[in-house]
């Protein structure tokens, strides 16, 4: 029995990629991540829960002309079954995300049970992956509170930029309320650095100080600034196809191997 069907038999692992700052390759981590994870032989599951639709494109599917996506299986009566659909890589799979999934932030409030939504429909399909990897929109609001329920670990990409740790506190103190009233079993699994450029200094100190805030949180892997890996979305490929043989691809491999070995 491989790695991919020992998990599989205890349920899906579920991860949500949060940062409620833009920019900082969250959907290209999440797009990536399950990517490198297929290609090891697990099957994966990626949930586009961003508006955006990033993670749709990022795959090659055109969030445009979607007649249902994650919208109708959270505000709808669609069974999430229906809307799962293959990508290119072996073993992955995606429930899309389109704008119309904007509108779910207002519709939520009103709606029963209304933080537990996702991980209510999630629930039927989980012994049918090995992972979960929920794409979350850039802010803390009613749907990142809905991955967080849903999901047992949080994967944080952080930019190594200026200001790199700003608004992480806001974010570390959402999941810890999910954690106290939603999830109790809810925790930071990895913090993953992004966009490392090895010829500025600027970039060693921000790993440092990330470091230095959250331990051994923090993923060994480090994720370079790629030319190639910022233009793979717009050929909706992962970077594993994009540029198999790249700094990014093999990144994104050295990461997945390392959620495996923290799984």
């Amino acid at each position: 029995m491989d790695q991919g069907q020992e998990l599989g038999a205890k349920g899906a692992r579920v991860f949500a990629v949060v940062n409620q700052k833009g920019g900082v390759g969250k959907s290209t981590t999440a797009v990536n991540l399950a990517a490198g994870l297929g290609e090891l032989g697990s099957k994966v599951l990626l949930v586009d829960l961003d508006p955006q639709g990033n993670a749709t494109s990022g795959y090659g599917l055109d969030k445009n002309q979607r007649p249902e996506c994650i919208y109708n299986a959270l505000l709808g009566d669609t069974p999430i079954e229906e809307l799962i659909e293959p990508v290119e890589v072996e073993h992955v799979f995606i429930v899309p995300s389109t704008i119309q999934l904007a509108g779910a932030e207002i519709e939520l409030v009103s709606a029963f049970s209304r933080e537990a939504k996702l991980k209510s429909i999630l629930a039927p399909i989980l012994d049918d992956f090995d992972y979960v990897i929920i794409d979350c929109p850039p802010s803390l609001g009613l749907l990142t509170v809905n991955a967080l329920t849903a999901a047992q670990g949080v994967i944080i990409p952080v930019q190594c930029e200026y200001y790199a740790l700003e608004g992480l506190s806001k974010l570390l103190e959402s999941v810890k309320l999910v954690k106290t009233h939603l999830n109790a079993s809810l925790e930071v699994f990895g913090v993953l650095m992004t966009m490392y450029d090895a010829r500025t200094r600027l970039s060693s100190q921000v790993v440092a100080e990330v470091r230095d805030f959250f331990g051994e949180t923090v993923f060994d892997t480090i994720i370079p600034r790629s030319v190639r890996l910022s233009e793979a979305p717009s050929f909706g490929q992962p970077i594993t196809i994009y540029n198999p043989s790249g700094r990014g691809a093999e990144a994104y491999r050295s990461l997945a191997k390392e959620v495996i070995g923290r799984v």
